[in-house]
């Protein structure tokens, strides 16, 4: 039966591994294990900290009384891999290959594929990713940038956006792949995508374009961004910087602390009310752009990841959007339980297991 299948769940970060197993749709315990900067230096690449990640998940599973050879699967969040359509991908040697080697950009989110298929190979059941972040469904006008130089790439919060709208769509008493709806994923990074069918045939990038956030100076003037780099000013470092980590609310108001902001605004600073409300004009506007591309046949429009915990921002944008279509706040980003729900759908059989190696790109049919 279904309920009795039993799951491992790997999320590893910069400096945790956050892991959690589940008797089928339960999660029987969920831990996450940090590392310090200092334990982390004393490895010269990512690929070295795998052994201690290792060790640490084999910790949770010996405190909780189960061991892998208790699993029917291991559910693994994603890496920076080859673009391909969402779904659920079996781990194997060629994506690790490209993970741990940076071919599409390095991040530790590498180690957790790898971490999963090492176990695979060890106890016999099989290793997954479901959503990774190189999600890539864009329908082809979606890639056009204004340059034939410069195409515009997908890179998005796919695991949240998906497990967002799966939920929307269950509440409705639908198929997420019968329905349209614009999610927007408000984080650190927002993105915000136009799901069409079940596909994300359009969606801002999550570095560099769409509404800026906490962190991140999201799209801007490109004249003024020339102007600013070649100012001498700015080396390339801090630039890159400024527009991803220094920018945002962080630049306007010095913290990019969403509580703290809205403290500043009840105790009546209206630079912080005037620069959060700007956040919230420029993620509705993008919501409308969304709609746009789905040609105003929308089923829901969702407010998801930890900043829809704000019920001050989610106010503001629904104020704005509620003319377009009903809108769902789903707060947080739980991308363990996002994990395990796709392992169970492959497990069930509701979810077809795709191969890493083998394009499916051309296979999407755009016309319906």
């Amino acid at each position: 039966m279904a309920e009795e299948y039993r799951l491992l769940v790997i999320n590893v970060g910069s400096t945790s591994t956050k892991v959690a197993w589940f008797r089928g749709n339960d999660c029987a315990d969920v831990e996450t294990i940090r590392y310090s900067n200092k334990d982390l230096t004393l490895y010269a690449s990512v690929e070295e900290q795998m052994s201690l990640r290792e060790r640490g998940i084999l910790e949770f599973l010996r405190k909780n009384g189960v061991g892998l050879e208790d699993m029917n699967m291991i559910v693994s969040r994603g890496g920076l891999g080859r673009p391909m359509p969402a779904g659920a991908y079996e781990i194997d040697e060629s994506m690790c290959r490209d993970l741990l080697g940076g071919k599409f950009g390095k991040h530790p989110s590498a180690l957790g594929p790898a971490i999963a298929l090492d176990f695979s190979k060890k106890y016999g059941m099989p290793a997954i990713v479901i959503d990774p972040p190189s999600t890539d469904e864009f329908q082809p006008l979606a890639r056009f940038s204004g340059l034939p130089e410069i195409e515009r790439k997908s890179a998005l919060h796919a695991l949240n956006q998906k497990a967002a709208a799966r939920r929307c769509a269950g509440e409705l008493g639908k198929r997420y792949e019968e329905m349209n709806l614009v999610v927007a994923h408000l984080g650190g990074g927002i993105t915000v995508g136009a799901h069409k069918k079940g596909r994300v045939i359009d969606c801002t990038h999550g570095l560099a374009e769409g509404p800026f956030t906490p962190e991140r100076a999201g799209s801007l003037p490109t004249a003024d961004l020339i102007d600013m780099a070649f100012s001498g000013k700015h080396d390339k470092r801090k630039i890159q910087r400024r527009l991803v980590g220094e920018g945002g609310l962080f630049a306007y108001l010095g913290t990019s602390n969403v509580k703290k902001i809205q403290e500043m605004i009840r105790s009546g600073d209206e630079q912080a009310r005037l620069v959060f409300d700007a956040m919230a004009y420029q993620i509705a506007k993008e919501i409308g752009s969304m709609s746009v591309v789905l040609k105003g046949e929308i089923d829901g429009i969702i407010l998801t990841g930890g900043l829809a915990n704000s019920l001050m921002l989610t106010d503001l944008i629904k104020d704005w959007i509620k003319f377009i279509a009903p809108v769902f706040v789903y707060p947080g980003e739980d991308e363990i339980v996002a994990l395990a729900e796709g392992g169970l759908r492959v497990l069930r059989g509701e979810e077809e297991l795709k191969k890493y190696s083998e394009s499916y790109l051309s296979k999407i049919d755009f016309k319906n």
